[in-house]
């Protein structure tokens, strides 16, 4: 029992720390409501009141249990499944207060916000107070690089358990020799392509206001707008084209950033997951386009030139993982809808703020395929070497490497199914929504990426939009936290 205690307050602590960094980013809305004029009862006493409640509770929180020894690796992962189910609660409360949102439907919009997925309760989200607006956009951007990381940034000392708190919200590249020095430099590359993306975006046409926001959501590869129907709004090339590079830079790790900003230009080029990232959309966009074109019934506004410019932007849009849109996809046909879901399952690379089961555990899967097939034909002596970017990999090493990204896209497959399943029960088989695009819908869901057929509104049942959550949920912790979370509330933290 008092071992259990120990787990409990180490994990409770760490709760705490986030809290303060959620109480802080809360309280920076009022810069906004007060620069937007918005009114004193109506946005900035219940922004006020909620950020300084959080704040409060996170102090409290790491005050009683600062004795709490540093986590360990279990711990660190009930912390985060259990911080990214608290966080959206709480960032939930001024859609409640301020937009008289149901909890439910406000809930559904914290957790898709802070999980970079970009779908959502909100039909008009143009006539949200400029505060909310912004609190959508920020959740994004911070949930992209993760709340845990920024708070190990700003609030944890070297030394003490970072690593694990840092690798438990599905991170494990080191840009830095410390975790602390590698965070903080993943914030500063983060800062200057969201400052880059701010500018594109402005002289692509884009408001002031409306280049800000869209800029953090789409380095933040969220998926968020302040528009009315997403990027097809603005019904402009040119900033569609401005879009494209920011919801890649987004999807690409941010240690091959690092690397390039050092002068290392090539290597965008060069790394393992850049080029897969490639490959996959030039295989993918094939069969996209040609859907698109022939399926169409010889409409005249579906020319080659227009099917192009509109299946690249969604089919890159599903990859990063960012769901921006510029094309009505719930009337696209069957096969392009399933090619899209490829593209969401994949995702974007390790290290970025990408969902999906990402691009590296894609390519060592087909290259331990092709390896097995490779040794069929050889004398059972052979020696088969595997070369993954700059390694060479003998078959021990490419069998433990394989298992674990296999883990992961097995349980995010199975996990895919189960949602599936469910989401299609509740639906109901009266629903004018077919198999495939409720497939779709929790592929977008569990993938973090945003692009829907229309099935996700207020209108849908209370239990498909919990099952939405928790696909969005489990997405981004990539499973296994969740799983973890699951077995301490059954069995406890003893012995794992």
């Amino acid at each position: 029992m008092q071992m259990q205690s120990r787990n409990i307050r180490m994990v409770i602590r760490d709760l705490g720390s986030i809290l303060i960094i959620l109480g802080i980013l809360m309280l920076s809305l009022l810069i906004v409501a007060y620069i937007s004029h918005e009114g004193v009862k109506d946005v900035i006493e219940p922004i006020a009141i909620t950020g300084s409640g959080v704040l409060l509770t996170g102090l409290v929180f790491r005050y009683l249990f600062r004795t709490a020894r540093e986590p360990e690796y279990k711990h660190a992962m009930v912390c985060a499944a259990l911080v990214w189910l608290v966080v959206p609660a709480f960032s939930a409360i001024p859609f409640i207060w301020i937009e008289g949102m149901s909890p439910l439907d406000s809930y559904f919009e914290a957790m898709s916000g802070w999980t970079g997925t970009g779908l959502t309760m909100i039909p008009h989200p143009s006539q949200l107070t400029h505060t909310i607006q912004f609190w959508r956009s920020l959740m994004q951007w911070v949930g992209g690089v993760g709340v845990i990381v920024l708070m190990l940034s700003i609030l944890t000392r070297p030394g003490t358990g970072a690593y694990a708190l840092y690798k438990a919200e599905a991170r494990e590249e080191r840009i830095k020799p410390s975790i602390i020095s590698t965070v903080r430099m993943t914030w500063w590359i983060y800062l200057f392509l969201t400052s880059l993306g701010i500018f594109l975006f402005f002289i692509g046409g884009m408001k002031p206001w409306e280049a800000i926001n869209h800029a953090m959501t789409a380095i933040g590869t969220g998926g968020f707008t302040i528009t009315d129907d997403s990027i097809a709004t603005y019904h402009s090339l040119v900033i569609e084209l401005a879009i494209i590079p920011m919801m890649i830079l987004g999807a690409i790790p941010f240690l091959v950033h690092y690397r390039v900003m050092k002068g290392d230009v090539k290597l965008y080029l060069r790394d393992t997951q850049c080029v897969a990232f490639i490959v996959t959309f030039v295989i993918l966009f094939i069969p996209l386009s040609a859907a698109n074109y022939l399926m169409q019934g010889g409409n005249p506004d579906h020319n080659l030139l227009t099917v192009t410019r509109y299946s690249s932007f969604q089919l890159v849009s599903a990859m990063t993982c960012t769901g921006f849109q510029t094309a009505p996809v719930h009337h696209w046909p069957l096969p392009a809808l399933l090619t899209l879901c490829v593209g969401m399952i994949i995702g974007g690379g390790m290290g970025s703020t990408a969902g999906g089961v990402k691009l590296l555990r894609t390519v060592i899967a087909y290259k331990w395929i092709k390896w097995s097939l490779k040794r069929n034909f050889l004398p059972p002596k052979a020696i088969i070497s595997v070369r993954l970017g700059d390694r060479l990999l003998e078959r021990e090493e490419m069998a433990k490497i394989f298992s674990e990204a296999s883990l992961i896209i097995i349980l995010w497959l199975i996990s895919l199914f189960v949602g599936t399943c469910i989401l299609s029960a509740v639906v109901g088989a009266q629903s004018q929504y077919q198999l495939g695009e409720i497939f779709f819908e929790v592929a977008s869901a569990q993938g973090n990426v945003g692009l829907s057929t229309g099935l996700t509104n207020p209108g849908l049942h209370y239990l498909g939009k919990i099952v939405l959550i928790l696909n969005m949920w489990m997405g981004r912790l990539e499973i296994i936290p969740s799983l973890m979370l699951f077995r301490v509330l059954v069995k406890g933290f003893e012995p794992i």
